[in-house]
Order: C-alpha cells, then structure tokens, then sequence
C-alpha cells in the first residue's frame, strides 16, 4: 500500500482528500503545521507529499520541499497553492516539485494525478491512461486541455473544472448545489445559476458532448 503524505493547514479540506485516499486504497498521514511535517522528511514509507505552500508558522511549504529534496531527488511531489500561479508554478518546478495544483482543485483530479505519479514512479501496472477519448474529443488530463480532429478547444478553467468532474462520473446526475461544491468550492456563495452559463458555455464549444439537463435538478453526463 502506498503511504502519502499531505500537507494542509485547512481542516475541511485535509479532512475531505484524507478521506478520498483512504477510499482509493491509500495509506494517508496529514500535517496542519510545516513543523510537523518537516520531522518526518526521513521517513522512507512516504510513497508521494501533497504540500500546501502557504502554512501557518515559519516552515512553508517550499522549505519543506527544500529539505524533501535534499535527502530524497525521486520522490514525487505535487505542490499546491491558492496564491498567483504563474509564481508558485515557477518556484516549486524549479524546487523540484513534479506537479501543481492551484486551489480550489477538484479531489477526483488530484486523485488521478497522484495515481499516475505514482504509476510513473514505482512502476505501478494500474497506470491510468492521461488521455481519454468521448464523443471525438481528446481530453489530455496531464495537460488540462481538450482537442478534436487535433485543433485545440479554448476551454477556461472551469469550463476543463466542469468538465473533468462529468467525465470522472460519466451516468451519474448531479444537482446544481453539487455540481458548485465541486467546482466552485465548498466556500462559494453565489446563485447556483451560474452553472447553467458554465454549462452552455461548456456545450457551445463542445456541441457533441452527451449532457442531459435533468428539469428542476441539475444535469447528467451519458
């Protein structure tokens, strides 16, 4: 069983992915503070850290990844931040991190890029594939983008935030309420019309996508 090691000062949030690894059948262990993540550096049963950057105390998450790297080049590391992305994308790479994440991120996305980390880096057999094929559109979750015929779609964000969550739950109807705390996060506060715009955004650039509306309740992907 693979142990990982996560790294977030924000109780719910901890709460919820711990849970989501345990369900995928990882061993996880979770740290509020960089002060006592960063006694565990040594500790060989971590398979893969999941690091916050921003942590309360004087230990962040780049001097954790400092010290991660300075006794261990191979582990796989994925950084996460809700600060300006340009600058943490840049200063974990060039720490050595092997993936980012800007906050608020979908767990089911996190979750796949830590099994294919994962995949990669021990060997796994249960390698995912990066990219998958629906409707003749290419979704490239490595890379967060979608093509057809190989011409790229434009998608914003959200648009590839919405629709990563309907493809990881192909079948399954979800209620607008859902589809926001999903998407948008728990935290937001704002009409839940909002999703019927990101949905019709999402369809007119992807027209051939399979999205039932579900009158009164929320949408489906079939």
């Amino acid at each position: 069983m693979f142990k990982i090691a996560l790294v977030e000062d924000e109780a719910n949030l901890s709460s919820l992915v711990s849970k989501y690894m345990l369900s995928e059948g990882y061993e996880c262990v979770s740290f509020r503070t960089g002060e006592e993540a960063i006694k565990f550096i040594n500790d060989k049963s971590i398979s893969l850290w999941v690091l916050d950057i921003m942590l309360p105390g004087v230990v962040s998450g780049y001097d954790i990844l400092k010290q991660i790297r300075s006794v261990n080049t191979k582990i796989p590391v994925i950084f996460t931040s809700a600060r300006d992305q340009d600058i943490d994308r840049v200063m974990g790479l060039e720490l050595g991190s092997d993936d980012y994440l800007s906050k608020p991120y979908s767990i089911r996305e996190l979750m796949l890029r830590i099994k294919n980390m994962l995949a990669r880096a021990y060997g796994k057999e249960d390698h995912v594939s990066n990219v998958e094929e629906i409707n003749g559109y290419a979704v490239d979750f490595d890379k967060r983008i979608v093509t057809e015929n190989g011409v790229n779609i434009n998608l914003t964000s959200k648009e590839y935030d919405l629709l990563f969550f309907l493809l990881q739950n192909k079948t399954k109807a979800f209620s607008r309420d859902q589809i926001l705390d999903e998407v948008w996060g728990s935290d937001y506060y704002g009409s839940d019309r909002v999703v019927d715009d990101l949905m019709r955004r999402l369809r007119q650039k992807m027209p051939n996508l399979s999205v039932e509306t579900i009158y009164g309740f929320g949408y489906r992907l079939v």
